[in-house]
């Protein structure tokens, strides 16, 4: 028999930042991550040219945003109110199966960098999900059944 454990939004934050906090994600590491991220984004042959053409030289408030993005993803910090659904379905560039290697290229990014090693699960349970929810939406299929669990 499973046991449901009913929960308030106020201790599912508390309990989200305590287990962030355990992995040493905090705002120092975030900004890490998605610089280190970012930097190797935008050198990448394939997704490189996606993204410089969306942004161009305007990288400093992009990356502001995915730290916030990233923090309330990571840390329940709340900082993020953007609409990353329409974000990513305006790009034509941009196909289905590139959230698999931007998804590679995370996890890679998450190996060199996690401050605890724990923290690269952590992350990559939420990184397949949002990718699996962007790729449905901008394929409008859903995603294949890679035998993952998102």
């Amino acid at each position: 028999m499973t046991t449901i454990r009913v929960r308030s939004a106020a201790e599912r934050r508390e309990e989200i930042q305590r287990e962030a906090a355990r992995l040493g994600i905090d705002d120092a590491y975030i900004s890490l991550l998605v610089e280190t991220f970012y930097e190797r984004i935008r050198a990448h042959a394939l997704l490189g040219p996606i993204f410089d053409k969306e942004i161009g030289d305007n990288w400093e408030p992009h990356l502001a945003k995915m730290k916030d993005f990233w923090a309330s993803v990571a840390m329940n910090a709340g900082r993020y109110s953007g609409k990353p659904v329409p974000a990513h379905t305006k790009l034509s560039d941009l196909q289905p199966w590139h959230f698999g290697v931007w998804l590679g290229l995370f996890e890679q990014v998450l190996k060199d960098t996690a401050p605890h090693p724990e923290a690269v699960p952590y992350f990559m349970e939420r990184a397949r999900r949002i990718a699996q929810s962007l790729e449905f939406a901008i394929s409008g299929l859903p995603p294949l059944n890679t035998g993952e669990r998102p």
